[in-house]
């Protein structure tokens, strides 16, 4: 597999483009559900769990997102020190593929880590979309 991450400075993505908070209480089934919808949309054959000691690890960041005051997305992160976070999963209903989610919810954490002084946020596999990403660089050995 190859690993990437965004260079957060050679970003310049807005905060404030998307309907969205910090989801400091999670409601873990619902998260649940919305990560199993999408791991069937997506046709996965086999997928990692999401463990509810995850959602509410306080080195970790879950973020909702919302459309129509309904929770469609949200993105789990891990912060390891204060220039490096990882967006460990991301879920989306797809009830409104237009909204584009994944991709723009992606543009928002660049934005909002930046702000919070962070360096890189680390991506997992080097998917084909996350490439379109400003700062976007493949991770050497």
């Amino acid at each position: 597999m190859i690993y990437a991450r965004i260079n957060l400075h050679l970003t310049n993505y807005s905060s404030n483009t998307l309907n969205w908070k910090y989801i400091k209480n999670p409601d873990i089934e619902q998260l649940n559900q919305i990560y199993s919808t999408y791991c069937r949309y997506k046709k996965f054959i086999s997928v990692m769990p999401i463990f509810a000691s995850e959602y509410i690890d306080s080195k970790n960041d879950v973020i909702g997102y919302y459309y129509n005051n309904c929770l469609e997305a949200f993105s789990l992160l891990r912060r390891y020190d204060s220039l490096n976070v990882e967006a460990v999963q991301f879920a989306w209903t797809y009830n409104n593929p237009k909204l584009r989610l994944g991709i723009e919810s992606l543009k928002h954490e660049c934005a909002l880590y930046k702000q919070l002084g962070y360096k890189y946020l680390y991506l997992g596999s080097a998917d084909e979309y996350k490439k379109q990403i400003d700062g976007f660089e493949i991770l050497g050995v």
